[in-house]
């Protein structure tokens, strides 16, 4: 099964739509991501989201007026988000892998967001391929927001709770050494190896932020409660520090920031 065939197969057995709202982490990490999205928004210009999944960025950034062109590479979830893009004519809805962005010209977009490729790419060339284009088609001064999965969050979330030994041989080697490969099926990184991927690429480093924080883990205890007030408060708490590199390992989404070099 090819790279394109496991993601359509893990997302037509799961419901998308709603995963940053049914959660107080993915409420989080909706908040967190739109917080840093209006930081670098151009006050016009074109955005292009990679791996759109079913829209819930891309829609609402029309919604706002901006014009929008959302890649997804599974069909259910282009379905979805063909669905939820009705009546809004600012919004291109286009299937296709992030790692041929060759339909687009070089610096046809201010803004780029790449909120799911990096989940599922396990090959060195892949993710070259992946960043590189992400980069080519944002136009010089144009900022690159890309998301990936923390290996560290994600050991303590799915794997902490009983089944240790394979959470562990699962994402390192016997030198605790991140593992990447096709079966993992979602890959994950520490923070120095994914800024890492950046180099040599021409770009300048703006930030690293944490999306959901730890809230993925908290929730997974059976006594977790958070009222909406006491969420609020939380949310402000975390968008004041998830930029701080001590706690970036702890929260299982993260958002790397860079801009694209030149005018």
């Amino acid at each position: 099964m090819d790279r394109s065939e496991m993601i359509n197969s893990f997302y037509d057995g799961y419901y998308e739509d709603s995963r940053l709202a049914r959660s107080r982490h993915g409420q989080l990490e909706y908040r967190t991501t739109m917080h840093l999205i209006r930081r670098f928004l151009p006050k016009n210009g074109k955005i292009l989201e990679l791996g759109a999944g079913t829209g819930r960025y891309s829609v609402a950034l029309a919604k706002e007026g901006f014009c929008v062109t959302a890649l997804e590479l599974a069909e259910k979830n282009l379905a979805l988000l063909r669905q939820n893009a009705a009546g809004l004519d600012n919004l291109t809805t286009l299937q296709g892998d992030a790692v041929d962005l060759s339909r687009f010209a070089d610096g046809s977009f201010d803004l780029t967001l790449s909120f799911g490729p990096m989940y599922h790419l396990y090959e060195d060339a892949e993710r070259a391929a992946a960043l590189g284009e992400a980069v080519r088609v944002t136009k010089p001064g144009g900022v690159i927001l890309t998301a990936f999965l923390s290996v560290h969050a994600i050991l303590w979330d799915n794997y902490l709770r009983g089944n240790l030994a394979e959470g562990l041989e699962e994402n390192f080697d016997g030198a605790f050494r991140v593992r990447h490969f096709r079966e993992q099926l979602f890959t994950a990184y520490d923070v120095p190896e994914f800024e890492a991927l950046f180099e040599g690429l021409p770009v300048t480093h703006l930030t690293t932020a944490a999306a959901d924080g730890p809230l993925e883990l908290a929730e997974g205890r059976a006594d977790f409660a958070m009222s909406d007030a006491e969420f609020e408060r939380y949310a402000q708490y975390h968008l004041r520090f998830c930029e701080s590199r001590e706690l970036l390992g702890s929260s299982s989404h993260l958002i790397h920031i860079c801009r694209k070099n030149g005018e």
